[in-house]
């Protein structure tokens, strides 16, 4: 089975410095269909204007996936963390017992762009802790590389929850298959660019929750970069 969720359906705020799509219900944006998937709780694609973000905040129990798309972002939080995300590097806050942190556009002429990702986590009340990785996906265009898992294989980042996450970067006519056993689920998001899943056509923002398949092939039908999610 596979249900489409189009980048239009989805939930808009725009203020003076935060353009954002809420893919799932999120703040004031609700919509009773689109709750999450499984585990998967947010997905938000947000423009940050230079030199804004968002203030001290708190979060708990919530595995928090910080993916950019274009330009940084600066973290810094209450375990002492303070760093700048940039483009190819994948942020992983496990918010536990409770976090507070921050989010800033460092850039004075640049906005950041960017995808928000929160998962629930498979046990409440953990340590709050902090992960970056840097992750060329250049190097392999065309393929599906893991950016987060439960195990933290392959220099992915660790997540306490059942859930790969993978990344590609697709150019026109690259195919790539993902096995998908009747047991698992899984969420695509379309970062950017058009592509072809199992014969359904996608674009940028669209978001595609996935179950009963047990093989998914996408087909790039321009630039592309896409997230895939196999979730418990």
């Amino acid at each position: 089975m596979i249900t489409i969720r189009k980048s239009q359906d989805r939930g808009h705020v725009n203020i003076d410095w935060l353009e954002s799509y809420h893919t799932f219900s999120f703040g004031n944006y609700y919509d009773p269909e689109y709750i999450g998937w499984r585990s998967l709780r947010v997905i938000n694609e947000d423009w940050v204007q230079p030199g804004k973000g968002f203030p001290t905040h708190p979060h708990r129990d919530m595995e928090i996936i910080t993916y950019i798309l274009q330009g940084s972002l600066e973290h810094k939080d209450s375990l002492g963390t303070g760093s700048i995300i940039q483009r190819g590097e994948v942020q992983r806050m496990s918010a536990g017992t409770g976090i507070r942190h921050s989010e800033f556009n460092p850039s004075t002429t640049e906005a950041v762009h960017l995808l928000q990702i929160w998962l629930l986590p498979d046990t409440e009340g953990l340590s709050p802790s902090y992960e970056q990785q840097s992750f060329n996906l250049l190097e392999h265009p065309g393929q599906l590389q893991l950016i987060a898992s439960p195990h933290g294989v392959d220099q992915a980042v660790k997540i306490h929850q059942d859930v790969n996450l993978y990344a590609a970067l697709l150019q026109p006519n690259d195919r790539i298959s993902y096995s998908l056993p009747l047991q698992r689920y899984a969420w695509v998001q379309v970062a950017k660019g058009d592509v072809i899943l199992n014969q359904v056509s996608l674009t940028t923002g669209d978001g595609v929750a996935i179950s009963q398949e047990p093989e998914i092939t996408l087909t790039a039908s321009s630039d592309a970069e896409i997230l895939l999610f196999d979730l418990a």
